[in-house]
């Protein structure tokens, strides 16, 4: 939780909250009272002299996250003029690009606090990124995602076979996902 002062309280819980609260914690990579610490903010808010700390802001935005999906139905995009679906497309990379540089985050931050640890029960949070299905790209925006200029990706499609075009993608894909070019003159994930 940063430098904010604790201050130790005694509860009393129902063991069977005591014994689940424990168990997700567990799962969670995380201390109990951390748990408690995140399901205080959410019936709280922010309280002033607090600072979430990353686990909780992650939980935060997780939440949010999940509120926006479920506010999209599905079927929406038949009835979308092409500039919204561009936008759609557009943002659904750039949140496949923050959740990829979020894993990284937490996986140094995991790696780190083992190094520093010595004996301290505190564990880092394991950060699972939902899971995101790839759409199709068009060609300017697959040469971003690859590193390179549209020029070199369509060169690169048009002298190679299907299969090492496939592989070339593969293995400039921060991802390692294949590509292949459809008739509909999209680029589409291979899975």
């Amino acid at each position: 939780m940063g430098n904010t002062e604790r201050e130790s309280i005694n509860f009393k819980l129902p063991k069977p909250l005591t014994m689940a609260l424990r168990t997700a914690a567990r799962e969670r990579n995380t201390t109990a009272t951390d748990l408690v610490i995140q399901g205080l903010h959410q019936v709280l808010g922010q309280v002033a002299g607090t600072e979430l700390s990353i686990e909780s802001r992650l939980h935060q935005l997780e939440a949010q996250f999940t509120q926006i999906e479920t506010r999209v139905e599905p079927g929406v995009e038949s009835g979308v003029d092409d500039s919204s679906q561009q936008r759609l497309s557009l943002l659904e990379q750039k949140t496949e690009a923050i959740a990829q540089k979020l894993a990284k985050i937490e996986g140094a931050i995991s790696i780190l606090s083992q190094r520093s640890s010595t004996g301290s029960r505190r564990q880092s949070f394991n950060y699972h990124p939902p899971h995101l299905e790839l759409q199709a790209y068009q060609g300017e925006n697959l040469a971003k995602r690859l590193g390179v200029d549209l020029a070199t990706l369509e060169r690169e499609q048009s002298t190679q076979t299907p299969k090492d075009f496939e592989r070339w993608c593969r293995s400039r894909d921060p991802g390692s996902v294949a590509w292949q070019r459809r008739d509909d003159g999209l680029y589409h994930p291979i899975k």
